[in-house]
């Protein structure tokens, strides 16, 4: 916490510059060379690391890069906005993810991601997403069994990817009331 922000006059405490100058609390104080103490506080902000590098460096910045591709909220953006393409090294840790890795497919890799598939298809509402977005609204039977069992995601894929009612779904989508409403307006169903 930065008690400094609840004094009326934080400039005439003690050590005021000292913390200003080793916990900015933005990128703009940051001079253009950060000495080592504030490259070591920043490597532990991953958000911080992730802004320097993209608004300070504006190139990749290959000392944060083991911190950085360990989470994969940030390693997603470091290989969209920095890298500008894949990011081998951090793929490993996203594809665990499986909404950055929806993403990921669908930003970077701009195609299926067969690796990361078991970890987007036990996610419904990402598996779902994927099928939309990155399979172009094609069946994708191996995640059928988890989108189905989310009323959201097996109601939109009944509805856009197999145009059709799905039986085996309706149990599940019947648990959510405006759900299968919705359901039996898209197919004609009296409920």
């Amino acid at each position: 916490m930065n008690l400094y922000n609840f004094h009326t006059k934080p400039k005439s405490l003690s050590h005021y510059d000292d913390f200003k100058k080793y916990h900015p609390s933005s990128l703009h104080e940051l001079p253009d060379e950060p000495d080592p103490r504030q490259l070591a506080l920043i490597k532990r902000s991953l958000k911080l690391a992730f802004f320097y590098s993209n608004d300070v460096l504006k190139k990749r910045w290959p000392e944060a890069e083991p911190y950085l591709m360990k989470d994969a909220k940030w390693a997603l953006p470091y290989a969209q906005y920095i890298i500008k393409g894949r990011w081998l090294e951090a793929e490993p840790f996203i594809m665990k993810d499986a909404k950055r890795a929806r993403l990921y497919a669908l930003k970077i890799i701009k195609k299926r991601w067969p690796e990361a598939e078991p970890y987007i298809m036990v996610e419904a509402e990402e598996a779902f997403l994927y099928v939309l977005e990155v399979l172009g609204k094609k069946r994708w039977p191996e995640a059928e069994p988890y989108i189905m069992k989310d009323a959201f995601p097996a109601r939109g894929y009944s509805k856009n990817v197999l145009k059709k009612r799905w039986p085996e779904a309706e149990p599940y989508i019947k648990k959510d009331k405006e759900e299968w409403q919705k359901y039996c307006n898209e197919f004609g169903i009296q409920s």
